[in-house]
């Protein structure tokens, strides 16, 4: 037998020869378009990191308070309208006072009387009163508007002062002489605390009397007070005075026994006191 002739294939077709490897492109070949693109990214990335990096540290960990602002001490008060059932702390003795008087002159005390330099207008507090010469000096003296004083800031004071009265407002207004008699009274009590050495004692009323002018009291009293183991002794005028305000005006002066030459300046006070 012979063998079968193989089968006729068609020729194949030619093979396409390969595409040249793409050249080796340089730098300098890249768009600068593109160049500029690439670079555009990089910094608006490079520049949002440095951001958080750099400010991370200024967040604040807890919200700051509002600015603080000073307290002032209050100053010390008297109620306008006392509870007679009130008792007082264990640290405090209580000020006793005795009967004021509806009516009482206030005598001329003994000593030769300051020379009146001027008149003190206190525009604050809304009165006039006499300004002593020397060695009268006016000195700030909180909590009074204005102060003249002698000597040294020690207690008990060398003091003409005047100031809003400081106790509290009164629930009614005074109008007749009796009510300004009782505020004239808690004033004298306040100054019993705030200008003589503690276990002082008012010992005795020596004025009790309508002012010269427009309305108001004025209550002169005696007190005794020891210092460095000598007893001593005061002679002080307290006058309280309507002035168109919330509250009366209150002129203060006291003189303790180591100025006693000075005590005829109160009866100076007295008789020229006046209301704006």
């Amino acid at each position: 037998m012979h063998p079968r002739p193989p089968y006729d294939q068609p020729p194949l077709p030619p093979i396409p020869p390969l595409p040249p490897p793409p050249p080796n492109r340089r730098f300098s070949d890249i768009p600068i378009k593109a160049v500029y693109l690439v670079g555009a990214i990089l910094g608006t990335v490079l520049a949002v990191l440095l951001i958080f990096v750099v400010f991370s540290g200024d967040v604040p960990t807890r919200q700051e308070s509002g600015e603080q602002v000073a307290t002032v001490a209050p100053v010390p008060t008297v109620s306008a309208t006392p509870t007679p059932t009130a008792s007082p702390t264990p640290s405090e003795t209580p000020i006793v006072l005795p009967p004021v008087p509806d009516s009482k002159k206030f005598a001329t005390l003994s000593g030769t009387a300051s020379v009146v330099a001027g008149t003190i207008t206190d525009k604050t507090v809304g009165i006039t009163y006499p300004r002593f010469a020397s060695p009268w000096k006016a000195k700030s003296f909180p909590p009074f508007s204005i102060a003249q004083r002698i000597g040294k800031v020690e207690v008990p004071h060398t003091v003409v002062a005047s100031a809003m009265f400081p106790g509290d407002t009164p629930l009614k207004k005074p109008s007749t002489n009796a009510d300004y008699r009782e505020i004239a009274t808690l004033a004298a009590r306040w100054a019993m605390r705030s200008q003589y050495p503690k276990g002082a004692t008012l010992d005795e009323w020596t004025a009790s009397q309508k002012i010269p002018l427009g309305k108001g009291w004025t209550l002169g009293y005696k007190v005794s007070y020891t210092v460095k183991g000598k007893k001593q002794e005061a002679q002080a005028v307290v006058t309280i005075i309507e002035v168109g305000k919330n509250k009366p005006a209150m002129l203060l002066g006291s003189i303790p026994e180591a100025n006693k030459s000075h005590w005829p300046d109160l009866n100076t006070l007295v008789a020229q006191i006046r209301p704006l």
